[in-house]
């Protein structure tokens, strides 16, 4: 049998545990979801022409503006978005060109990468209303039709020579597409997409879109006084409230996307400066703040040379700091287990929000405590990385 020296065993088994707390802080890294229908502004990085593309061509196109949901970063301007052509026809003397394209690839500056399901829309009204008319109509580039020439398609139009007979009378111009470098193009995202959360952002943003449930139901209650929402107020980012934000917008001169973004929550007078209650991590996130919060728990215990059943050391002195960080690393541990389990169990997402403020206050405490306690290196690191697990659910301090 393998024999280890004790104290060689005890920096064995501390490098284990912290070795597992940084894989565990690894593992849950905060996420935030860009949801189905947000609309990111992008400009093409070369040029789209239905005379040369060809079905398959890709291209790549720069995010125009960072975007941030609710209070953090998650797509910073720069950030790539790829293109692929689906139908590329060239222009002919009776008939105008067409392109239709597909967004399937975001790049952020790190070189993260992430697949996408992306359409093409519009940010102008006319184009926009004929666009909202059929959930599943195609949008295509049509060569000389105003700006870059978005048009519809028409539903349920799979096959090239199906979507060139709906576009009927639209193609008669016989003009090729030309879509310069630099040209601005609106994407929808069709489908939501989990990213990871940025810096905190300090202040209202114009791109910053917000999804969290108060500040839906806060601008639905505005659109309502305004006369172009009425639909329930109840929260939801759905159809009709994209389409009362969309019109909003563009009575206001506003790019028209749709999204419930920053300088449109102004426009509507919206105060924004409370925190979100509606913001929580995932059950594995919740899981690994949990288990984490745990293990310092019993690493304060060891080092106040503390047991099982709370005998201490008779010939130790003890200060008041260290007592009261025990204390409160512990109470956070129980917290963070009862916010596990109104997590995983779901069922009320306001209520999960406002959990996690509990625990946010919780949290808060352990920091007060740490100033005034004895504390080791192991602690300090330890804490320090639960801290960078719940930045999403802590909207009373700044991520430093």
């Amino acid at each position: 049998m393998l024999s280890i020296p004790l104290e060689n065993g005890r920096r064995t088994l501390s490098s284990i545990a912290l070795a597992l707390l940084a894989a565990s802080t690894a593992a849950a890294q905060s996420r935030i979801v860009v949801p189905a229908g947000t609309v990111i502004i992008v400009r093409t990085t070369t040029p789209l022409q239905s005379a040369t593309a060809k079905t398959g061509d890709t291209f790549d196109t720069n995010v125009d503006e960072s975007v941030g949901v609710n209070e953090y970063a998650v797509i910073p301007a720069g950030s790539k978005i790829r293109g692929s052509v689906t139908l590329a026809t060239p222009a002919t003397r009776q008939q105008s060109g067409v392109i239709e394209v597909v967004f399937d690839r975001l790049t952020l500056p790190n070189g993260s990468t992430f697949p996408i399901n992306g359409k093409l829309t519009s940010t102008d009204s006319a184009e926009r209303r004929q666009i909202a008319s059929d959930a599943n109509a195609h949008v295509v580039l049509v060569g000389e039709r105003g700006g870059i020439g978005a048009a519809i398609a028409g539903a349920h139009t799979t096959k090239s020579s199906n979507i060139l007979a709906v576009l009927g009378n639209l193609l008669s111009e016989g003009r090729d597409v030309s879509v310069p470098t630099g040209t601005p193009l609106a994407v929808e995202l069709q489908s939501a997409v989990t990213l990871r959360t940025g810096a905190r952002l300090r202040g209202i943003e114009g791109s910053t879109i917000y999804t969290a449930t108060e500040r839906v139901r806060a601008a639905q209650d505005a659109l309502t006084r305004m006369n172009y929402y009425r639909g329930p107020v109840n929260g939801q980012l759905d159809d009709n409230t994209r389409q009362a934000l969309f019109q909003f917008q563009v009575d206001r001169g506003f790019p028209g996307t749709g999204n419930l973004d920053g300088r449109t929550a102004q426009a509507l007078g919206l105060n924004m400066t409370g925190g979100l209650s509606a913001t929580t991590l995932s059950a594995d996130q919740a899981s690994a703040v949990r288990r984490d919060a745990q293990y310092l728990v019993t690493r304060a215990r060891s080092e106040l040379a503390a047991s099982s059943v709370g005998r201490l050391d008779s010939s130790r002195a003890y200060a008041q700091g260290d007592m009261d960080l025990w204390f409160a690393l512990s109470a956070f541990a129980d917290n963070a287990s009862i916010y596990e389990q109104i997590v995983r169990n779901g069922g009320n997402p306001d209520a999960a929000g406002l959990a996690g403020r509990a625990l946010a206050s919780a949290a808060r405490r352990v920091d007060a405590a740490m100033q005034n306690a004895r504390v080791s290196m192991q602690l300090q690191n330890g804490w320090a990385a639960i801290r960078q697990q719940i930045t999403t659910i802590d909207t009373a301090s700044p991520v430093t």
